[in-house]
């Protein structure tokens, strides 16, 4: 009887972990989507959470400190690694998308302070969602900025 009790409560235990870890994964798994891709799902992409990467035109940071609001745009950049290293690396790749003026784009809004790596030519990754008049209102803004670590990277040794 001990032995069916201590089963039970054990496998109770593992369902309920097993249960959290698939319903946390839907909500925070996924993959970055490109501005192409998004601007492809239409009006489907208002229906959920999504997460887009881009790179940052830095003319269009605007920041109000008293809300704080910050605005800025993003412009499309490869999704593929492969395409990405192929075109010089990363720096390279978000320098010819800002300088690019056909590049498609996309306007976000976040609300919070605004971070220090927001720079112009900075890889921006936002979560959130995309609003009805095609404004992504992101909840969490990352930024990467390839040309401020640079300097850091030791050289490749060749064999």
């Amino acid at each position: 009887m001990q032995n069916r009790n201590f089963l039970i409560a054990g496998a109770l235990i593992v369902a309920a972990v097993g249960y959290l870890i698939i319903s946390s994964t839907g909500n925070t798994a996924g993959f970055f989507l490109t501005i192409e891709e998004v601007q492809a799902m239409g009006s489907t992409a208002q229906e959920r959470a999504l997460t887009v990467s881009g790179a940052v035109v830095g003319d269009t940071i605007n920041y109000d400190p008293s809300q704080p609001k910050l605005t800025f745009r993003i412009v499309q950049i490869p999704g593929d690694p492969k395409v990405v290293e192929a075109a010089g690396g990363l720096a390279a790749v978000l320098h010819a998308a800002v300088a690019d003026p056909d590049a498609p784009g996309l306007d976000v809004v976040y609300e919070g302070v605004r971070p220090d790596l927001l720079t112009h030519e900075a890889q921006a990754i936002v979560r959130g969602r995309l609003g009805p008049e095609g404004v992504f209102h992101a909840d969490t803004l990352l930024l990467k900025c390839p040309s401020r670590y640079a300097a850091d990277l030791p050289a490749q040794i060749e064999d």
